[in-house]
């Protein structure tokens, strides 16, 4: 199960560590993470301003994210030596597999609520947005919802997920911007024996 933020088109997928799991079980820590990768980068000062947080409290969150290994300070954004302006460090990261087990079960559990409560998050966006759409209120794309049902072998499916990760990487990522916009993208899928 991989989550992905502003993908580097050349990294190799990393299982999650422990120091991983434990700094993205905290909401605020998921909510700077998406804030970075809609705005770029940030200094504590703005992602506190955006998220409605004190600075202090971000600049610890993002220190834990960056010691976890998710983010880095890019100095060349920095105006002087004390000046920390964070950016995501783009890579693809697997919650865990057959062949890479999750480092610490109760926290890959906590994880994967925390994915869960993200992807009802998303649904309930679309929800909202589509009634417009498909009565032609508004004509802008915002979303899209996409069902089908594949009969193929299990080698065949993790192959079509490896196909549509590429598609997704394929695409460059666009600077921030008043005409860029962060689109989440989720895959949910599932056989007929679970």
């Amino acid at each position: 199960m991989a989550e992905q933020m502003g993908p580097d088109r050349n990294a190799a997928e990393v299982t999650m560590t422990t120091a991983m799991l434990k700094a993205m079980a905290h909401p605020i820590r998921r909510e700077i993470m998406r804030y970075l990768a809609k705005a770029g980068h940030g200094r504590a000062a703005d992602v506190g301003a955006a998220l409605g947080l004190p600075a202090n409290q971000v600049s610890f969150h993002l220190r834990t994210l960056g010691e976890a290994g998710f983010i880095e300070v890019d100095e060349t954004l920095a105006r002087d030596r004390r000046d920390r302006v964070w950016k995501l460090i783009p890579q693809p990261r697997s919650l865990g597999s057959p062949e890479a087990p999750v480092a610490d079960e109760q926290l890959g559990q906590v994880m994967l609520a925390q994915l869960w409560e993200d992807h009802q998050l998303l649904a309930r966006r679309l929800l909202a947005w589509v009634p417009e759409y498909v009565s032609g209120r508004t004509k802008e794309v915002h979303g899209t919802f996409l069902h089908s049902s594949v009969r193929t072998t299990p080698e065949r499916f993790v192959a079509l997920v490896e196909q549509i990760q590429e598609l997704l990487v394929a695409i460059p990522d666009e600077e921030p911007g008043p005409d860029v916009a962060l689109w989440d993208i989720a895959l949910l899928a599932a056989d007929d024996q679970i």
